[in-house]
């Protein structure tokens, strides 16, 4: 196995090019573990971490520009206003040595149906930045997942860096593990309310093949909120909006059983934390529009 450590991002570019099936290493917190238990040996593997402009991160007036390798531990500590959803995501990623290693860029690279980040960027909305030698583009997160552990890079493509809508309105993130820490999600659910546009996003992990948004949920519930007046009227959101709301977000999941909780409890858990979540970010909104509300991962 062969060792490669570029210094610049043309370097990483170039050695991308030249080896396709080279494995890149972000963080290496998903990497080496498939190393270290020889679930994968790969010919080359390709270390990013000395690429300096991986680790930076750019706020701009719409989008937070988020380096492929700026750990968890750093979104946690500067982007919780920008990126609250995300944030909150970032606190339930392992231990604090695996937040100071382990970063989104290396999360979207595994494309684990599994991965904490994933949820919160569907709800935040994002765009993933890719290139090559050939050039680079921008893949909306929803289109990045194709599979199990299965994305939309090219061969000889690596992620750069992601475009993440800065907040607007209040985010949640909610995850269900066998214990309260350092915990692979048997489900996640994450959501997002966007006051400028009047609309609801979520995001469901580890319940589908890959992550996925609940569409139904969401045209059901914006059409709900926008037919009541419920944006301008500062009013709850009745039990039978939020009941029916839980029920779509549930039927978007397409779960299996496995050792860590079977089908049935999987759609029964996004039910529960879609209900939730959506009660606390229209609270949140409810009491003057906080970015965020109070984060729970439940054991």
């Amino acid at each position: 196995m062969e060792f490669l450590r570029p210094a610049t991002w043309d370097e990483a570019l170039a050695a991308k090019a030249a080896h396709p099936t080279a494995v890149p290493l972000a963080g290496g917190t998903d990497v080496m573990v498939e190393l270290n238990f020889d679930r994968r040996r790969p010919d080359h593997l390709l270390d990013l971490g000395r690429v300096p402009e991986l680790h930076t991160w750019e706020t701009g007036p719409e989008t937070v520009r988020l380096g492929a390798c700026v750990p968890y531990a750093r979104i946690i500590e500067r982007l919780p206003g920008e990126l609250p959803g995300l944030a909150l995501a970032a606190r339930t990623v392992g231990s604090p040595q695996i937040r100071n290693r382990g970063s989104v860029g290396g999360n979207l690279g595994a494309a684990s149906p599994a991965g904490d980040a994933h949820p919160a960027l569907l709800a935040a909305g994002a765009e993933v930045e890719v290139a090559s030698v050939r050039g680079s583009r921008l893949i909306p997160v929803e289109e990045f997942y194709t599979g199990v552990k299965r994305n939309a890079l090219a061969d000889d493509e690596l992620i750069r860096a992601i475009h993440i809508r800065k907040a607007t309105g209040p985010q949640q993130f909610s995850k269900v593990g066998t214990r309260n820490a350092m915990v692979i999600a048997v489900c996640a659910f994450a959501i997002a309310l966007h006051p400028r546009t009047r609309t609801v996003r979520t995001g469901i992990g580890s319940a589908a093949p890959t992550p996925v948004r609940a569409r139904a949920a969401e045209d059901f519930l914006n059409a709900a909120l926008a037919e009541g007046g419920y944006w301008d009227g500062g009013r709850a959101v009745p039990p039978s909006i939020a009941g029916r709301f839980a029920e779509l977000c549930a039927a978007a999941c397409d779960p299996i059983d496995d050792v860590r909780g079977s089908a049935a409890y999987r759609r029964h858990a996004v039910a529960v934390m879609a209900r939730r979540t959506l009660g606390w970010t229209w609270e949140a909104f409810r009491e003057g529009g906080a970015t965020t509300g109070g984060g729970a991962q439940c054991a």
